[in-house]
């Protein structure tokens, strides 16, 4: 991935010795949708020093029909071999950034928008770490939630059905220079968990996007599908993307302070003050869909409430305490992003908003030690403890006040995102659900 450093000469060298044939040129839609499309090694060359023209028209968030003119221009830094494709005319795949044709970065291409946020982190001196942890469900097919197994957390043998599709996953994720640190059965049946050793946020927003679309090619390959829905199914856990993250300067952890009770530095407060405030600007770029206030509700593990705490995985933000004291293992965890959204505008985000909390040297209050879904209203009250948006409407109402997300995103994308998420509410809210004919039909 793009911390390999590839160089356009290493891409054409790699290619020819590996029999590559065909390349797959890969882009984000504005929902974090992997879009591309696919070219012959005999255009690979032209395509790494001038992109491949295409048609955005038809890409959600991207050109309208009178600007559709749009260059995909790969980045050889991203270049990896698809090992679960045939040896022989072997199939490659790139990330690219896409422009417009006088070359300039397009504003609706949501991967320049995290470069240009972390060019802000840069200029403060910080180096933004990621580390998510992406699960999801494995059905026996698309058309519904039919489950593999009974499952829950850690389990293993044959209460595990997809131990085998997880073992694959992680075999191919590794031979593509993606490490992995563990994997795991969820406490849902049929639920995974494939955690990611952290990297820099640009090259671990790039691992997302394949890392999705290989977890969904291998359990198709084992005539299955893999969904990163954040709740398909009523009753049980939904499907989280705990986002551990840090700010490095050089070598030293920004976040690390070793005379804090915490371990805390002072930079590391702000930031998580930052996030903490404008938590609900961003929900809607982390939880972007109907279904995702579904997974945010009180009793299944994913936070609501907005707070701190070191062991309490009630809180919104999480600072573990596996290794205390330790450098380089001091970090927070964002426990509210689900698996289905745009990673790099995801990252984005919460960047912008932590940063916003150094800039301004937000204050932050006392950690919460106990389970926040089990605190008295007037207790709630007395803290003034504030909660995340309960449904997309609320999320779309307060970002699109959010001059935060704005500056973040840009005018482009975060027009379209407001005007797109509208749409997919008022879609919503019009169709006759299954709850409504169940509990309705009957009486009424």
């Amino acid at each position: 991935m793009s911390n390999n450093k590839l160089s356009k000469r290493d891409v054409l060298k790699i290619a020819k010795e590996r029999d590559v044939k065909f390349i797959r040129l890969w882009f984000a839609d504005i929902t974090g949708q992997m879009k591309g499309f696919t070219i012959t090694k005999e255009e690979l060359e032209d395509a790494l020093e001038d992109g491949m023209g295409f048609d955005g028209s038809s890409i959600k968030g991207f050109a309208r029909i009178d600007e559709s003119d749009m260059i995909a221009m790969p980045d050889p830094a991203t270049f990896i071999i698809l090992p679960y494709r045939p040896k022989e005319k072997a199939v490659a795949g790139m990330l690219c950034d896409i422009l417009n044709p006088d070359r300039s970065p397009y504003q609706g291409d949501s991967r320049y928008i995290l470069k240009k946020t972390l060019d802000k982190a840069k200029e403060k001196g910080f180096t933004f770490y990621i580390g998510p942890e992406l699960e999801f469900f494995i059905f026996k097919d698309e058309r519904s939630t039919q489950i593999l197994d009974e499952g829950g957390y850690f389990d293993i043998t044959t209460l595990d059905a997809g131990n085998e599709v997880r073992r694959e996953i992680i075999l191919t994720l590794e031979e593509m220079g993606i490490q992995v640190e563990y994997a795991h059965h969820e406490v849902a049946p049929s639920q995974h968990e494939i955690d990611l050793r952290y990297a820099d946020a640009l090259t671990m927003a790039d691992i997302v996007m394949v890392y999705r679309m290989v977890v969904k090619e291998i359990a198709q390959k084992y005539g299955l599908y893999a969904t990163f829905m954040p709740k398909p199914i009523y009753g049980v856990n939904g499907s989280g993307m705990h986002t551990h993250q840090s700010l490095f300067k050089g070598e030293a952890n920004a976040f690390f302070d070793p005379n804090d009770e915490y371990y805390l530095s002072g930079e590391a407060k702000a930031y998580i003050a930052g996030i903490l405030k404008h938590s609900p600007e961003i929900t809607l770029v982390c939880n972007q869909w109907v279904n995702s206030y579904k997974r945010l509700v009180p009793g299944y593990e994913a936070p609501v409430y907005i707070c701190w705490g070191r062991r309490n995985r009630s809180a919104l933000i999480r600072v573990p305490m596996y290794k205390p004291g330790k450098e380089k293992a001091t970090r927070i965890e964002f426990r509210s992003p689900d698996p289905s959204c745009n990673p790099y505008l995801a990252f984005a985000s919460m960047l912008a908003a932590g940063l916003k909390g150094i800039e301004g040297n937000y204050s932050l209050p006392e950690p919460l030690e106990r389970d926040a879904y089990h605190l008295p209203y007037e207790e709630m009250k007395d803290l003034g403890m504030a909660i995340l948006p309960g449904s997309l409407i609320e999320a779309i109402e307060i970002a699109q006040n959010s001059q935060l997300l704005k500056e973040t995103l840009g005018e482009h994308i975060f027009n379209n995102l407001i005007m797109g998420k509208k749409i997919e509410w008022d879609e919503y809210r019009k169709r006759v659900h299954e709850y409504e004919i169940k509990t309705y039909l009957p009486i009424l």
